[in-house]
């Protein structure tokens, strides 16, 4: 597949290819849902335009060319300004027994959290964006805490709540669990009854 990238590359100049070890840059692949080796993502910008799993020359092929003959899309607006200042960065100082205080405070905000990458509005993960539509079809009104945004919550959930991964899901300040369990919940019948 190096081959045909590097073809590819020669043959869309203006596309920028760029290629990431999944095992080193675990982030990188874990944000964009990296289930096999080799995938391959297209973006614009942030927007993710297409998705090939595995070792698929033709169907790389047949994306790129697609996408890198559309027109680039037009920004809705434009400054001349700085970005804002970011927001207050919590002391490295940190301990564990605050930062435990802190994420069960976010646990408690409303009755149900999701812990999620991204917003509601635009979750950062396919997991997070189909588990936000379950919430929107069971009509739950909720709270979200963008992980991506506090790594040292990100961390702390995997460890208090025994779950390695996101979204997570909080009722009434207990952990629920993640998509799967969600969707059993839902199917099952059991989830109109915690929210209740």
């Amino acid at each position: 597949m190096n081959e045909v990238v590097f073809e590819l590359s020669k043959k869309y100049p203006a596309v920028l290819f760029l290629q990431v070890e999944a095992e080193s840059q675990q982030d990188i692949a874990e944000s964009f849902d990296i289930d096999a080796v080799p995938s391959f993502v297209i973006l614009r910008g942030h927007t993710l335009l297409d998705r090939i799993s595995g070792a698929n020359a033709q169907a790389l092929t047949a994306a790129i060319a697609r996408h890198a003959a559309s027109p680039s899309i037009n920004p809705l607006s434009k400054t001349d300004l700085a970005p804002a200042k970011a927001g207050d960065i919590v002391s490295e100082k940190e301990t564990g027994e605050e930062l435990e205080k802190r994420m069960r405070g976010l646990m408690t905000q409303s009755k149900v959290v999701l812990f999620m990458k991204g917003s509601p509005d635009a979750p950062r993960c396919g997991f997070s964006r189909r588990i936000t539509g379950l919430l929107k079809d069971q009509n739950v009104e909720y709270t979200h805490f963008d992980i991506l945004s506090d790594e040292g919550v990100r961390q702390g959930l995997k460890k208090l709540n025994d779950w390695p991964t996101f979204p997570q899901l909080i009722i009434n300040g207990e952990f629920v669990g993640g998509l799967d369990i969600v969707q059993e919940m839902i199917d099952n019948g059991e989830f109109a009854e915690a929210i209740a």
